[in-house]
């Protein structure tokens, strides 16, 4: 999933064509897969005045790997909807954020196989930070306002960030796709979850950080130094 305009990182481009470490970040997403999984068939969701750019870029740099190219849609969801067009029943279908490079092949290797026994699996990791439930406004002035909400008082024990690659059985994630949009759809998951699927959990990474504004491309460049 690459077909977002990145507009928090406040760059040229989207923040997926961004050089991380002399590549491309998509480049070095897709790179992961192709370590982990050499014969995946890959389906890339791009802007749709970007796709000539891509096409360029991988003709330049040598990409080899297998692709299909996607306009992206209105939103993530329609984006995604588009996507299941490429992609064949009896199939695992694993959705991944582009501008998420960081993770490793043993994980995917690892998703992949655990995601043979189950319709849907969810790569999560522990809440390690203090949570608040605050409400948020903004007056005409600028000036920022935090307002406490009274009564909810998150148990961080019982949260979990959610990662990708999300891997689903295709026949599921297509008939879940089907749905109307609802506003409520954050991610794959929350989508497959209201067509009545159990969802699967299992480890992600730390490291797998999603680069949406550009503190976080200056640490995916300290990190790859590791």
């Amino acid at each position: 999933m690459a077909g977002g305009c990145g507009s928090r990182m406040g760059a040229p481009v989207p923040k997926q064509f961004l050089e991380l470490g002399g590549k491309a970040v998509l480049h070095r997403t897709l790179e992961k897969f192709i370590d982990a999984e050499p014969d995946i068939r890959v389906v890339t969701v791009l802007p749709d005045e970007y796709i000539g750019y891509w096409k360029d870029y991988c003709a330049a740099r040598g990409v080899t790997a297998r692709q299909t190219l996607v306009r992206g849609g209105i939103s993530r969801f329609h984006s995604v909807r588009n996507a299941l067009e490429a992609v064949p029943d009896g199939a695992l279908a694993a959705v991944h954020d582009g501008a998420r490079p960081l993770l490793s092949a043993a994980l995917i290797k690892k998703m992949f196989g655990l995601a043979e026994e189950v319709p849907a699996l969810v790569p999560v990791i522990p809440s390690t930070d203090t949570l608040r439930a605050l409400k948020r406004s903004e007056e005409a002035s600028g000036e920022v306002r935090y307002e406490p909400v009274a009564g909810l008082r998150p148990d961080r024990s019982l949260l979990f960030r959610v990662q990708t690659p999300q891997i689903f059985h295709s026949e599921v994630l297509k008939t879940a796709y089907m749905q109307a949009y609802d506003m409520s759809f954050t991610d794959d998951a929350s989508v497959v979850e209201k067509s009545g699927v159990s969802l699967a959990f299992t480890d992600g990474e730390p490291l797998n950080i999603k680069l949406t504004a550009p503190a976080d491309l200056m640490l995916a460049e300290k990190i790859l130094l590791l």
